[in-house]
């Protein structure tokens, strides 16, 4: 997996349980549940019966005495969560991938589908172990009729970029062309060269 939707997923889970929390515990007060069930909260529990409020007079005072600079503070703080969970959402949206590849050029509810991470797999291996390419890493974007493979290749030192890319088309790429049956694939290849270990003189 790689480390963006990583990095997503522990955000949503995150997320999900902090509203998850917050939203329990608004319930439990709501409803009196405390108090039905007998059940008792721990000590500053801040919600426990149906009249309490999060933030009391108290509470309120206490924080307004903190100087003028303290509820602009917190505004600010909110104001850039919100920006900041706009532009993840935003960046989200941005991220097209296919999903699942047609195979045979069938409609999908009526043929066969192919996920694009499988693919893009079996591309990425029989890529990387082709001769004079020391790593591969494949990603198919796109729409499902319309889908475009983004390969990076990182080439030994001695391998010359034109036989590698001619491997890479007539190897992987043919490949994954034949297994959807949809032909050629647009592609997009990014060379990388790797870095000469340092040799040490003895």
């Amino acid at each position: 997996m790689t480390p963006r939707p990583v990095l997503n997923r522990s955000l949503l889970a995150l997320a999900g349980l902090v509203l998850l929390g917050g939203g329990l515990l608004i319930l439990f007060a709501g409803l009196d549940i405390y108090r039905r069930h007998g059940v008792v909260p721990p000590v500053g529990w801040p919600l426990t019966t149906p009249d309490d409020v999060l933030l009391g007079s108290a509470d309120r005072a206490r924080w307004s005495s903190q100087g003028w600079w303290w509820w602009p503070a917190v505004i600010a703080a909110l104001v850039l969560v919100a920006l900041l969970a706009l532009w993840w959402l935003l960046a989200q949206l941005r991220q097209r991938r296919p999903g699942a590849l047609p195979v045979g050029n069938t409609p999908p509810q009526d043929g066969v589908e192919l996920r694009d991470r499988v693919l893009s797999d079996a591309i990425a291996a029989e890529a990387g172990a082709l001769p004079g390419i020391e790593d591969a890493a494949v990603r198919i974007t796109g729409r499902p009729a319309r889908p475009l493979t983004r390969v990076r290749l990182v080439l030994s030192p001695q391998t010359e970029p034109d036989a590698a890319l001619e491997a890479l088309r007539e190897g992987p790429l043919r490949t994954a062309g034949r297994s959807t049956g949809s032909g050629p694939i647009p592609t997009e290849v990014r060379l990388e060269v790797a870095r000469h270990k340092p040799h040490r003189a003895e």
